[in-house]
């Protein structure tokens, strides 16, 4: 969980993350889907992603943002929590989530 240059973070329950200054979401009205707006690099999202990233917000914990998707989806927390804690993994690795 850092933020330092050249150490890896490490996503988990207890992770609070948020987009950095320099990533953007928007949403292309044209094409009608969601980005990621990274320096030089564009990523599509789904639905899924969309949902998760919203709440990534600084303040709310994965735990938290798993308990929240967990309501609004009916959905078991802890399934949540497994898929989305290696997707917010994925995306902390390119640069995308901060913890």
């Amino acid at each position: 969980m850092s933020d330092a240059p050249g150490k890896r973070t490490i996503i988990s329950a207890a992770s609070v993350p948020k987009l950095p200054r320099h990533i953007k979401m928007r949403h292309d009205t044209v094409r009608e889907r969601w980005l990621i707006l990274a320096p030089e690099r564009v990523f599509t999202l789904d639905a899924i992603a969309v949902a998760v990233l919203q709440l990534c917000d600084g303040s709310r914990s994965v735990d938290t943002i798993a308990a929240e998707l967990a309501q609004t989806y009916n959905a078991p927390r802890d399934r949540i929590l497994s898929d989305i804690i290696p997707m917010l993994q994925k995306l902390a690795d390119k640069g995308v989530v901060t913890a």
